[in-house]
């Protein structure tokens, strides 16, 4: 009987065996679909991980880091997505980690097109040939949660069409469980590894980055929004072929903001491109209260105007954005306004009134990516060195409980802000424009004119709303002027002025 049962299960294992070779090699049968094996993978890589500033080796750091890529590519989705965020964090995790993570936001892994051609079936009811006259399959960009395909329509209308990965939104919720269960168990043995407030903004944020068409919504507000800035484009929404998992829109070409080699090639300013962006993100965030919080380079292109010639930005990727309430935008401001004119008294009370609570000289320093020497000084005063940057990198991984526990009190709107400014720095660094004085002296009138809204929005008396209105206009004014002091001084004109001057009214003797 027990030769007999061993036979029995000898045969049905090479059944399975057989089967699931089979259905692997004809590709019905993905090891991603199976929990245990993701489960797995991460459980394995997080034993291997030391994120945690241990004093080792850099190659240590390199390998762990390389090791937590391949888990993200591996179990694809939200465990890319999770790593995206984890490669902004510059100010908290050591450089081996960011720099190897951040190659997420442009070579996440593929589906391939029997899946592609699947989900357009299923949410669009025809076949690809039915709605389209081309349609390449070489995807122009692959993400987390979806890739993007040009085609061109039977009326000849080029677009780009991004269609969701089909198990993502699958495998999300239990993936965003998978994580909670492995950092409480990590907090079980390192009681100071704060990192919970990564899991609660995937819970919130994820849902909405998987429904398309609420993309394709915030899309068409911050259009409207920003509809005054002639540099801005947001491709148009094709309605009526989009849905949660496919969005269809205007094709539009161009470089990644971070190329420079393409923008010396097309004549395009990169100094004139910095001031736009910076612009662009100060109205988002401290006027509108409505910030669009992935600016990674993959979706800011900027490119010239077929028509006029002039530079432009192309803003992507409208999934996930960042509405800010009112008490924390114009805290915010004052804030900024703080920092930038070194006021560290008001710096003190608005960190606290963000949450920061005592640790606000190091919410200071996150929040401008500067030393806390640099923030005594005047942030707009000097540009960041190469010292200055490993100093506060050094610091970081002293520092890690501290921000750990920072970032658990301040708001969670504040999260994907720092996540913002960090990847916007990242642009700047690559442009070589990072910290000029020109994008403070922005950042300054957007405060300035959000704050003079507030108050006037606030007060009845037709006097006092015209009292403040002088006073926002007097203090545009100054910074127009400080801003022309700055360009002379720059351009050195100030000194062969006064040469001449001095050459045509010479000092008695």
């Amino acid at each position: 009987m027990a030769r007999k049962a061993l036979k029995l299960a000898s045969w049905t294992s090479m059944a399975l065996a057989a089967s699931g070779i089979y259905l692997y090699s004809n590709k019905y049968l993905d090891p991603n679909d199976f929990g245990a094996v993701r489960v797995g993978r991460a459980v394995a890589t997080s034993v291997l991980t030391p994120l945690w500033p241990w004093p080792v080796f850099l190659q240590v750091h390199l390998r762990s880091a390389r090791r937590l890529c391949e888990l993200c590519c591996a179990n694809r989705g939200t465990f890319i997505k999770v790593g995206q965020h984890l490669g902004a964090l510059d100010y908290l995790l050591p450089e081996e980690y960011t720099s190897t993570l951040k190659v997420l936001h442009s070579q996440a892994p593929q589906s391939s097109m029997q899946e592609i051609r699947q989900v357009i079936r299923e949410d669009l009811g025809k076949e690809i040939h039915d709605l389209f006259q081309s349609f390449d399959d070489t995807p122009l960009g692959t993400a987390s949660l979806a890739q993007v395909h040009k085609a061109v329509l039977h009326d000849g209308r080029t677009v780009a069409v991004k269609v969701q990965h089909p198990k993502v939104r699958a495998q999300s919720s239990k993936d965003i469980l998978l994580m909670e269960v492995l950092i409480l168990a990590v907090k079980q043995l390192f009681p100071e590894f704060e990192f919970m407030w990564l899991v609660d903004e995937a819970k919130k944020n994820l849902p909405l980055e998987l429904d398309f068409l609420n993309e394709g919504r915030n899309a068409e507000k911050v259009s409207q929004m920003l509809k005054h800035f002639d540099f801005l484009k947001v491709p148009r929404i094709h309605w009526d072929l989009s849905t949660e998992r496919v969005l269809l829109m205007e094709f539009v070409d161009g470089g990644q903001v971070n190329d420079r080699d393409y923008m010396e090639r097309n004549k395009i300013d990169v100094n004139e491109i910095s001031r736009h962006l910076g612009k662009m993100y100060s109205e988002m965030i401290f006027v509108n209260g409505f910030v669009h919080c992935d600016p990674h380079p993959g979706n800011v292109l900027v490119r010239k105007h077929p028509g006029t010639g002039k530079a432009e930005i192309v803003l992507l990727d409208h999934g996930l954005y960042q509405v800010l309430t009112e008490e924390f935008r114009l805290n915010y401001c004052h804030l900024w306004q703080s920092l930038i004119w070194t006021d560290m008294k008001r710096v003190k009370e608005y960190s606290q009134r963000l949450g920061a609570g005592d640790l606000y000289p190091l919410f200071a320093c996150m929040l401008t990516a500067r030393s806390w020497n640099s923030v005594n000084r005047g942030i707009s005063q000097a540009p960041v060195t190469a010292t200055e940057d490993l100093e506060i990198r050094n610091n970081a991984a002293n520092y890690l409980p501290q921000i750990s526990q920072l970032l658990n009190h301040v708001p969670r709107q504040m999260l994907l802000i720092l996540k913002t400014n960090d990847l916007l720095r990242g642009i700047e660094a690559a442009l070589g424009t990072r910290a000029s004085a020109s994008s403070f002296l922005n950042m300054s009138r957007c405060c300035i004119r959000a704050l003079a809204e507030h108050k006037k929005k606030n007060t009845c008396s037709f006097f006092r709303r015209t009292q403040i209105s002088f006073r926002e206009a007097f203090n545009l004014w100054q910074i127009n002027l400080h801003e022309l002091i700055l360009r002379v001084k720059g351009l050195k004109l100030a000194d062969r002025v006064l040469a001449l001057i001095c050459w045509l009214f010479p000092a008695p003797l």
